[in-house]
């Protein structure tokens, strides 16, 4: 079992501990022409591995390439914008042979708690100047283990075209309700079906206008949340 990082924005992390979103979807990179059908190697614990074999005019036939978030059995954990308290210094880079700003974080420390952006943290935020410890406001990516609050098994592992996305996938990317909790509507005659359109909203807000029309491979992850 191995324990890999996942970043997801405010709305989704609100999803997640509603209990609501039991799926996401990431682009697989490099992007291959086609797949061969089906894994041909199995996993530890004896289930199909999230490696297919590609066949691809770019690269050799039958290169395997791996999923970044793991395999059944293994866990994420979820990175999300977060404050700490510390305070900012600046240390003398080498390499670079110039000074840089870097965040002492003494949350826990100074016997703290981190709070969380998707959560409304309303706190007086300090700035880098005088070197006095304060809140801070931190980037998902530099958030670390112990500030971490949500850990997600994996259930299972598959790679498809995005738009192979049903209705009922997309209530799993915690598209299931809005925004007072009432669950969507059905889709009337010749619509597109609420969730895929609200979750296709979604998609382009995060990866820019076109891509979900792009249609990419990607790798669908199953989870369930541990308990805290």
């Amino acid at each position: 079992m191995k324990e890999r990082s996942i970043l997801f924005s405010g709305p989704m992390v609100r999803a997640l501990l509603a209990g609501i979103k039991t799926q996401t979807r990431r682009v697989v990179k490099p992007q291959p022409t086609g797949f061969v059908s089906g894994p041909d190697v199995t996993t530890a614990h004896g289930l199909p591995a999230p490696r297919m074999p590609i066949a691809d005019t770019a690269d050799p036939p039958g290169q395997i390439i791996a999923c970044p978030y793991g395999e059944p059995g293994d866990r994420l954990r979820v990175r999300e914008t977060f404050f700490a308290y510390g305070r900012w210094e600046t240390r003398h880079n080498e390499t670079k042979h110039r000074d840089e700003w870097r965040f002492v974080d003494m949350t826990i420390a100074c016997g703290r708690a981190y709070h969380y952006a998707a959560d409304g943290a309303d706190l007086a935020l300090s700035t880098r100047q005088g070197g006095a410890a304060g809140w801070h406001k931190r980037s998902a990516l530099f958030m670390p283990r112990a500030a971490s609050r949500i850990v997600l098994d994996v259930v299972s592992v598959r790679v498809e075209r995005l738009n192979d996305c049903s209705e009922q996938d997309a209530m799993a990317e915690g598209i299931g309700l809005d925004a007072e909790g009432i669950g969507m509507r059905a889709a009337a005659d010749g619509e597109e079906a609420p969730a895929i359109s609200a979750y296709r909203s979604v998609w382009e807000s995060i990866n820019g206008t076109g891509s979900w029309s792009a249609n990419p491979w990607v790798w669908v992850v199953e989870f369930k949340r541990r308990a805290p």
